[in-house]
């Protein structure tokens, strides 16, 4: 068999394999090509894994005292219900959950799962169900459907798009992405989940947490796992892949190279590297030179600590945005100097109108990246890939912060930045009209949902 030059063939890698494993019970079955994660299952012992104590918002309430005593008796049912024999973690279908001890925000996630007949299990991404596993020949009828769907949505799609399970007792091997709230599940190398969003069934008034531990599921009948690899996925990356995806009829706001297309304040903002930087010493708010009605704007930022700016909506070429149009918060809302912040003025808030989830920024000196749909009065802000606020601004009767808000009634204008005297950088500045007849048909997560249980 000929090979590239400097490239081993197939046969011999599986030969390296197969003596790198001699006499070693951790190895299983050699994983796939696309496995590219680090092992978070060590194949010998459960080290790195812990009992399930209840849910994360219960948990978050619990004193350190009252936590650590929980998981104390947690771990101890942990060791009567799951063990590692032969490279793989068995469990007898009770018992607390297997988890992480590690929390995980942004992540690939590689495993082999093998069933036994009726059993139902499933795979908990940051704390919440979850990815679904089960028997689709001797399971319930619900289990027709296949395994690998986000189970516990109601507003987004819950069943696979497609039956790609192997018999019970046979390995199964999931590919799982989760970039912000939306998953991606591949099942036996078929596409099952394609970008979905998963929803905090702890909590349905709020997004999925932000980070939080990944968990096998116990729900009677053996479950089997193995050849459990991650790869956390950096800023960077998940930027580009947000930016990459729906992508079509953006065009850029900002070329780059210089403020052309810009007015207002264009001496209070430079340019540097390809990235639109607000001057501390001038600021100011920086408009786009062309008014918009309905649009998806998208835009990365990075603030320094205690970084304070804003996006501009609909605003006229003069006066305050935050009341003449709209201002939506760009914020370190975490540093200590805004610890008594009003929930309007959060990081995402559309400034004494409308509260944003919080806690869905990066750390600070990271880019984050931010997503703005404006279509008539419905207003949508999503961050780092998760929607924080969702309104419908024509429901406002009476503004947060009790001042006048006269540009709650602007239909256009411009676009911009609103400096506030710190360094917040911006880079990949796009925009995506949507045409007046056009605005009801817009894409949207909506589409996805499908009432599925």
């Amino acid at each position: 068999m000929l090979t590239a030059p400097g490239k081993p063939s197939l046969l011999l890698l599986l030969v390296a394999w197969l003596v790198g494993c001699a006499g070693s019970a951790a190895c299983g079955s050699p994983p796939s090509d696309d496995r590219r994660g680090e092992p978070i299952f060590n194949g010998r012992d459960l080290s790195g894994w812990k009992g399930l104590v209840r849910d994360p918002i219960a948990r978050s309430k619990m004193s350190p005292e009252t936590l650590a005593a929980e998981q104390r008796k947690a771990d101890e049912l942990v060791r009567a219900h799951w063990r590692v024999e032969n490279g793989e973690i068995i469990n007898d279908g009770h018992g607390p959950h297997l988890c992480t001890e590690r929390h995980y925000r942004d992540f690939e996630l590689w495993l082999d799962w093998k069933i036994s007949p009726g059993a139902d299990s499933g795979i908990y991404l940051r704390g919440s169900p979850q990815v679904q596993i089960w028997d689709t020949i001797h399971g319930i009828e619900p289990a027709k459907v296949g395994s690998g769907g986000l189970y516990n949505n109601q507003r987004h799609r819950s069943t696979p798009l497609v039956k790609a399970d192997r018999p019970a007792g046979e390995w199964n091997a999931f590919h799982i992405r989760m970039i912000g709230e939306r998953v991606t599940v591949t099942l036996n190398g078929q596409l099952v989940v394609d970008d979905v969003p998963m929803e905090n069934y702890w909590d349905r008034s709020r997004p999925i947490f932000v980070s939080e531990q990944i968990e096998l599921q116990t729900h009677g009948g053996e479950i089997r796992f193995r050849d459990i690899r991650l790869r956390e996925i950096g800023a960077d990356e998940a930027n580009e892949y947000l930016r990459t995806r729906d992508a079509d009829g953006f065009t850029p706001l900002f070329n780059g190279a210089d403020l052309t297309g810009w007015i207002g304040s264009t001496s209070g903002y430079f340019v540097q590297d390809g990235v639109l930087i607000c001057d501390p010493a001038t600021g100011g708010t920086l408009l786009t030179s062309d008014e918009y009605a309905d649009f998806t704007l998208r835009f990365e930022f990075r603030l320094p600590p205690g970084g304070n700016n804003g996006l501009a909506l609909r605003a006229p070429a003069t006066g305050n945005p935050a009341y003449e149009g709209m201002e939506i918060q760009i914020l370190d809302d975490t540093h200590e100097k805004y610890a008594n912040l009003q929930p309007w003025q959060y990081h995402g808030s559309v400034y004494g109108l409308v509260p944003a989830h919080r806690g869905y920024l990066r750390p600070v000196g990271e880019w984050n990246f931010e997503e703005v749909t404006l279509k008539g009065s419905r207003l949508t802000v999503v961050l780092n890939g998760t929607v924080i606020v969702e309104h419908d601004l024509a429901a406002i009767t009476e503004p947060m912060d009790g001042q006048p808000h006269p540009g709650l009634s602007r239909r256009s204008g411009h676009l911009g930045f609103m400096g506030h005297g710190d360094r917040v950088e911006f880079r990949n500045i796009l925009i995506r009209p949507i045409a007046p007849d056009a605005a009801d048909e817009v894409k949207g997560d909506d589409a996805d949902a499908d009432g599925a249980p």
